[in-house]
């Protein structure tokens, strides 16, 4: 089967232990996350886990059934890239000398719209918010100008195209659920 690019919302109570018990249904399946985010939510008391991985179909649907049975996991889902709006950050640290001395490096930060951090005599900081695709291109952009000294990027960060947290419907559903049993 062919393998698809996809990202899992995970929701949980901030409690401790469970990023390793998350992280362990993809070690027992021996899948490689791609990148990881963890993060208050728009929830009190419930945080957020981006991921992002490479699976086939079947797969994410399992593995989305198992993290959801997981005690301290609220509600689990999972997405391809034209059901959500998703953001990386990429931070650059270059060499200053070499920006000075060719324009193209300048030019090229000025092209994919990234912003100057800092620029001292010895290094540079160049900030890029933008798609994966945008932040590795101006990676690749400045290896070849022989200027990258440091490079890193942030994991994903995505929210849903629907109106409210997907969590926020199943809270709803959950609290009826409850009013209706004390009724």
């Amino acid at each position: 089967m062919e393998k698809r690019f996809y990202t899992l919302l995970v929701y949980s109570e901030n409690v401790a232990g469970i990023l390793n018990q998350i992280t362990a249904v993809f070690t027992r399946r021996q899948m490689n996350i791609e990148s990881l985010n963890v993060s208050a939510s728009s929830i009190k008391g419930i945080h957020k886990y981006t991921i992002t991985v490479w699976c086939a179909p079947e797969e994410i649907i399992k593995i989305t059934k198992q993290i959801e049975k997981k005690i301290d996991v609220v509600k689990a889902d999972y997405y391809m890239d034209d059901e959500i709006f998703i953001h990386e950050v990429g931070l650059y640290k270059i060499s200053t000398p070499i920006l000075l001395n060719n324009p193209e490096v300048s030019r090229t930060i000025r092209k994919h719209d990234a912003r100057m951090m800092e620029v001292n005599p010895t290094y540079s900081t160049v900030l890029l918010a933008g798609l994966t695709e945008d932040v590795t291109d101006l990676y690749r952009c400045l290896d070849s100008f022989g200027c990258l000294l440091q490079y890193t990027r942030s994991g994903r960060i995505a929210v849903t195209r629907s109106f409210e947290e997907p969590i926020s419907e199943y809270l709803n559903e959950q609290n009826q659920r409850n009013e209706s049993v004390v009724e």
